[in-house]
């Protein structure tokens, strides 16, 4: 269900005021004496976090006190959903003006929760008014983008498999007017897309990849492509229990750029938009791909398999070289693609590679605005030398386990080439604690600072 904000309330909405702790015997001296007692009965103390109902004469909730830091972030109403009573509330003057629209988004994003297999009907929750200055289309637009990325990544393998992930970017295609194809199973051999026919074969259900595309041709052409390993085994290289436990993440980077589609889409942004998802699962079967195998790939280089366990570069090389030919403006791939990321730089900050300096910088710039933060890494040429085979053009996993984001993102680099503007962000896409706004989950990470960026970059709908 999508979330929303209250444009047009049918009651009174209950004012939310923000207070730090500096602040706080200064607001008592404003009040009347029951509200001053009902403060200190209840020990509120505006630490960040915690909040304070206030009473009317008639004992009907009259004013809510909310602890706040000295900085407003994205996250600072997020638990306030799930903490107040439910009913209609709104942010009153004493929150700073600027940040009023990231502010409610968090609250939407603290009314999330993924609930496609719980029978129990969800408890009424507060809701939010839509303050008259910030565009509530625009802040729904994001969260509906980030929910659905959220949403494909907690679907479990089951009900998430290449022709789910397919269909998932089908009703996208229609909700917004778009073109969308697949080629699917053995058809991806006679369109010379064998890679990512060779990962997804062992299982029973088809690889494919899906192509969506939208908006006037005559505009600058931006191509997202997401990594959709459905369900990672391993493959031949089988992964232990503990490693496959969180694996229906793996089509992360997939719903990370459909999630990101949906915000593009919706705010119009004028691009010539394209999105391609190789979808598989890479499963065991007599039919599985072996180490040691060599794939010639779309581009006509051929990959050496030393590890069935990187399979997500292999389905991305095909995709990449399919979207080279075309010359985009701007290319993003998205992928939950190394370990190593995750060791060098913790869940909750994304990798980023890019061709060009200019771009990340960019880019960089607009998460640290945003709030949303990511990272930048090198492409270290010189570890290329670590991706070299003996018996075809390079081998998909470097030997001795040293900078693997970096040995990755300079795998997929060597079928983008070095004069495309290209960017590379290895992600997460899973909250490993429950924190507000943040379940624990499937998560967006970086949806918003690429927003912000495409719309600096290319300018928004006229």
């Amino acid at each position: 269900m999508p979330l929303k904000l209250i444009t047009a309330p049918t009651t009174p909405a209950v004012p939310l005021s923000a207070v730090q702790a500096t602040q706080l015997e200064s607001l008592r001296a404003q009040l009347d004496p029951i509200a001053r007692q009902w403060i200190n009965s209840n020990g509120f103390k505006a630490e960040a976090g915690s909040h304070c109902l206030l009473p009317g004469a008639d004992g009907a909730l009259q004013r809510v006190l909310v602890g706040v830091e000295d900085s407003f972030d994205l996250w600072t109403c997020a638990g306030l959903p799930d903490s107040l009573p439910a009913g209609c509330y709104a942010l009153d003057d004493s929150w700073p003006q600027e940040r009023i629209a990231d502010l409610s988004l968090g609250w939407l994003l603290g009314q999330y929760r993924y609930r496609r297999y719980l029978r129990a009907a969800p408890a009424p929750q507060a809701e939010l008014v839509a303050h008259p200055s910030c565009d509530a289309a625009r802040i729904e637009a994001l969260g509906a983008g980030i929910c659905l990325t959220r949403d494909l990544i907690n679907t479990p393998a089951q009900d998430m498999m290449p022709q789910h992930l397919a269909q998932a970017l089908q009703e996208l295609a229609n909700a917004h007017q778009a073109d969308y194809a697949e080629i699917v199973g053995a058809d991806l051999l006679t369109q010379n897309y064998p890679v990512i026919h060779a990962v997804g074969r062992a299982s029973a259900h088809a690889p494919r990849l899906l192509d969506l595309r939208w908006g006037d041709p005559d505009r600058p052409k931006l191509t997202l492509i997401g990594k959709g390993v459905c369900f990672d085994s391993g493959g031949l290289d089988l992964k232990p229990a503990s490693g496959m436990r969180l694996m229906k993440k793996d089509m992360g980077g997939a719903a990370h750029v459909m999630g990101l589609a949906s915000i593009i889409m919706q705010a119009r942004l004028p691009v010539r938009l394209r999105v391609l998802v190789p979808a598989v699962e890479n499963a065991v079967s007599g039919d599985a791909f072996r180490p040691g195998d060599v794939l010639t790939g779309r581009s006509g280089k051929t990959i050496e398999i030393d590890n069935t366990d990187a399979e997500g570069r292999l389905v991305l090389s095909d995709a990449l070289s399919e979207a080279v030919s075309e010359q985009p403006d701007l290319l993003i791939d998205m992928a939950t693609l190394t370990g190593a990321a995750r060791v060098a730089l913790g869940p909750d900050v994304p990798a980023l590679f890019a061709n060009r300096r200019a771009t990340a910088d960019a880019l960089r710039d607009c998460a640290q605005a945003q709030s949303d933060p990511l990272w930048p890494l090198p492409l270290h040429a010189p570890y290329k030398r670590w991706l070299k085979s003996d018996i075809a053009d390079l081998v998909n996993s470097a030997a001795g386990g040293y900078g693997g984001a970096i040995t990755a993102a300079l795998f997929l680099q060597d079928f983008v080439g070095s004069d495309c503007d290209w960017l590379h962000l290895d992600v997460m896409a899973w909250n490993t604690e429950n924190l507000p706004g943040r379940p624990r989950g499937g998560e967006a990470m970086a949806l918003r600072a690429f927003f912000a960026y495409l719309q600096q970059r290319f300018g928004v709908s006229t």
